[in-house]
């Protein structure tokens, strides 16, 4: 996949529900009170995103999807950093209360924890 540094493309994403099967049935983890993040190598040289947001976060469609561009955003600036896995990441209540700051800290710690887990990142 040709990258451009902080792009989006398709190929970055999960899409497909046998995609996101793969990650469940046998991944790693980490997680806090407000995100878990599951994650399982690729073949396909580079990582890809899918996300889990749902009613439970907060019932409010707009919250929800403020969530998801902030988590995608901040995967396009580390994709990178984070070797050859696919991601899912799975919100909890009250996570639309934490401010986009603090969404990336934890995003990026879970992140790379995963990364070197895996052996993926410097």
């Amino acid at each position: 996949m040709a990258r451009t540094p902080h792009g989006f493309p398709r190929p970055a994403r999960l899409t497909r529900p046998s995609e996101f099967r793969r990650v469940f049935a046998h991944p790693r983890r980490s997680s806090d009170r407000y995100l878990t993040v599951l994650a399982a190598p690729n073949d396909l040289g580079h990582p890809r995103l899918g996300l889990a947001i749902s009613r439970k976060v907060s019932p409010r469609a707009v919250e929800r999807n403020r969530i998801k561009r902030l988590i995608r955003e901040r995967f396009r600036h580390l994709q990178a950093e984070l070797g050859n896995l696919d991601f899912v990441v799975i919100g909890r209540h009250g996570l639309s209360q934490v401010p986009a700051a603090q969404l990336n800290e934890i995003l990026e710690r879970h992140w790379k924890r995963l990364s070197r887990q895996s052996g993926n990142a410097s």
